[in-house]
Formats: C-alpha cells, structure tokens, sequence
C-alpha cells in the first residue's frame, strides 16, 4: 500500500450488523469495480457500512462530505504557494484515484453540479480522471473505487442527481432497521439494556409516522444512540429523549409537544 494513503486505511473492525445481502452485494460490486451509490435517511448507517466494507476488503478508505461550496479543485487538488514557489497537491478524488483507495463522496447532491461532473471519467470503462490544469491524466488504480450516498427524500427538485451521473452508479437502498434489529444496534453501540433500547426504537417508531405530517425527517438510528449514550451516562431517560431526539429534530412547539408526549408513553 502506498504511504500517501496508509493514514486512511481502516484498522479496528467497526461494528455493522447487515440486514440483507448488501455486504454480498457490495463485494461483488467491489470485485468489478462497479461504482456504488447508496440512498437513504440520514443517520440510517450508510457511511458505516461504507467503513465496515472498507475494513472487509482491507483498502483505504478516504471520506469527503460534500458541500454546496466544494468546487472541482477541492476534489481534485490545485496548485500551492509554498517557499520554493509552487507545487502541486492532490485533492481526495486524486489521491484515491492514484493510490488505489475507495473514495467516498458523502450527500453528493450537496455539491454543485459542475463539481459532481468531474467523476464522470471515473466511472465508466475509462477509468481516468484529467487533472486540466496540471496537463496530467491520472488512470485509476486496479484498486480504487467510487461510492457515494444521498437521501433521496430530503432532495428537491432542484437537488437531485442527473440522469446521467446516476446511470454510472450500481445502488443499494438502506432505511432505518426493523424494530429488533435497530434495538440490537443501540443496545450494541450506547451499553443500554434491551429494554431501555426498544423503548427508544418506540419513540423513534412514533416520530417517523409523523414524516411528512410536520416533520422534515424522522428520529435516526444515529439520534438513538446519541440519547442511548446519555441514558448510560445515567442521564434521566427524559432528560436525554428531550435533549438528543425531540430538540434537534423540531422547533415547532406543537410537534415538540408531539414528541415529549411519545417519549412520556414510553419512559
């Protein structure tokens, strides 16, 4: 491996429990170097899977969240001053690209359209990423691979991928985990008994019905174990549903009465 991305290799196993083929999946993608896409709600465990896969396969893993101000050159790298005059640095999509690494754009409809265009080259039969003003065309190691995410019900129709961009990608939906799966999870990451655990599932459960009535999105797996983690910390479990899921999920004093009121139900 090289040492320019020996930093991003993943070393520790992270924990991911699958809930269908998507590892299989993946690892066939993975063996012909398919470019991955993955959709879903946010916090539902679409990056952990990509580090799991990462940590599986044993390659590097460089992870970029992008941005409506990302341009093309903070993927792909610029030319900078420094006391000799002027050298050349990667951007992450290079050094990916270069090294052999899986690159990993995060909510990529964030980004501008004229920055997403600039992985068109990668993700067909060529494989090649120009670097237009370095004059240099980077071919893309056996190694690397291209997956990015979004959450298909958060965009507009303003942010959404084009036609052409998602036409390059093999996808895999995620949502949120059945009711016993997601409480073996937050059980698993927070130290929580099982029981404490399906209660928060309970008052995740109540709040995702209320998606589209009021509320924007959902409580995530991500929330519940954030409130899972102060309930082990022996914060009162109304304390920490108020602080790590009804708060940041609402400002509206109605839906916030809503959810205070799930949360009384089941603690």
């Amino acid at each position: 491996m090289h040492e320019q991305v020996r930093d991003y290799q993943v070393t520790q196993e992270p924990y991911y429990r699958a809930v269908g083929d998507e590892v299989d999946l993946y690892e066939a993608a993975y063996a012909v170097r398919m470019p991955m896409m993955l959709k879903g709600p946010t916090g539902c465990g679409k990056t952990r899977f990509v580090e799991y896969m990462a940590w599986k396969l044993g390659k590097p893993l460089i992870t970029v969240a992008c941005n409506e101000d990302m341009t093309a050159s903070d993927l792909v790298g610029r030319y900078l001053l420094d006391a000799n005059g002027t050298r050349w640095q990667d951007g992450p999509l290079t050094l990916a690209a270069r090294h052999g690494a899986i690159c990993y754009l995060d909510e990529v409809v964030e980004a501008r359209q004229d920055t997403v265009v600039v992985i068109h080259p990668l993700t067909d039969n060529r494989r090649v990423l120009p670097l237009e003003k370095k004059g240099e065309l980077v071919e893309a190691h056996e190694d690397f691979q291209l997956v990015i995410s979004y959450n298909p019900g958060y965009q507009s129709l303003m942010k959404d991928l084009k036609q052409s961009t998602k036409q390059r990608f093999g996808a895999l939906d995620f949502a949120y985990p059945e009711a016993d799966v997601e409480k073996e999870i937050v059980s698993h990451e927070t130290g929580v008994s099982a029981d404490v655990a399906g209660k928060l599932v309970g008052v995740a459960e109540r709040a995702r019905n209320l998606k589209g009535h009021g509320l924007d999105e959902g409580i995530s797996t991500r929330m519940l174990v954030h409130a899972g983690s102060l309930i082990a910390r022996d914060v009162a479990p109304l304390a920490a549903c108020r602080m790590a899921l009804v708060r940041p999920l609402t400002d509206d004093p109605d839906m916030r009465d809503a959810l205070d009121a799930a949360v009384t139900t089941f603690f």
